[in-house]
């Protein structure tokens, strides 16, 4: 394990029209000490093409695919396995991060001697463009805020595998990113670089459709079937969740929000 070196995980399905955009966004990062994990869940697009192609130039991009469509839970679990480095990064390959994202987190982390970080994120649409939705979190979260509600945002994230060792989560269909969150920090505790690093893109469709039905199961599933708790235990997470998801929309979204 290389203790200056990056791992970026990046699970992809069908992102072939962004690919190339959110990998970019890492070669322009000011901190080049880097290895993109690209872990492709059999996409039926050019993704991979796109994805080879930048690979030939840069090395720092290794390519895997899985044997089948597995889910990104599972594509997840996969690009862990195969990171070399000390500190572990998420992207997924639509979005994108700030040029500063990787220099500024490791500082804020070495400085403060932080083994579990996240930045503030904003919004864009399929074309880059801003939102004008700006998301933030608690300073601090602990063991107990986490399981309380998922503050943070996968692309956001950033720990360090020499204190939280190799994560690998329950093969879920929603909340895997969640699911991953609730192992690390049982390791450590998370907290929040108040900056915004990285550009969360809003794809037409991906907002969320589901009854409340198939969203207090979708969190239920997550603790009990990811964390094996009994019944009550989940249920009780599970409500727990709602109520500070709502208390998340209130203090920590703010939309019409406009960068200076």
């Amino acid at each position: 394990m290389s203790n200056d070196l990056v791992s970026i995980i990046m699970p992809s399905y069908n992102c072939g029209r962004f690919v190339e955009e959110t990998i970019r966004s890492v070669q322009a990062q000011t901190y080049q000490n880097w290895e993109i994990i690209f872990m492709d869940d059999c996409s039926k697009d050019d993704t991979i093409h796109k994805v080879s192609a930048m690979r030939d130039k840069d090395k720092r991009i290794h390519l895997y695919q899985n044997i089948s469509n597995l889910g990104a839970a599972v594509s997840r679990n996969n690009a862990l396995r195969e990171a070399r480095g000390r500190w572990i990064a998420f992207l997924d390959s639509d979005d994108l991060w700030e040029p500063e994202k990787l220099e500024h987190q490791i500082r804020f982390m070495e400085e403060n001697g932080y083994s579990f970080s996240c930045t503030e994120r904003d919004q864009i649409n399929e074309e880059s463009h801003p939102l004008n939705i700006y998301e933030t979190g608690p300073d601090h979260i602990d063991k107990n805020g986490m399981f309380q509600y998922c503050w943070v945002g996968c692309l956001t994230v950033m720990y360090d595998a020499n204190v939280v060792g190799l994560i690998q989560v329950a093969d879920l269909k929603k909340n895997n990113d969640y699911a991953m969150w609730l192992k690390v920090i049982k390791k450590t505790d998370c907290h929040l670089l108040r900056e915004c690093l990285a550009h969360y893109r809003v794809r037409k469709g991906s907002i969320s459709h589901d009854s409340i039905y198939k969203l207090i199961k979708s969190h239920y599933d997550l603790f009990r079937i990811g964390e094996r708790m009994n019944v009550l235990q989940s249920l009780f997470y599970t409500c727990q969740n709602l109520i500070f998801g709502m208390k998340k929309k209130l203090c920590y979204v703010k939309k019409n929000y406009i960068h200076e």
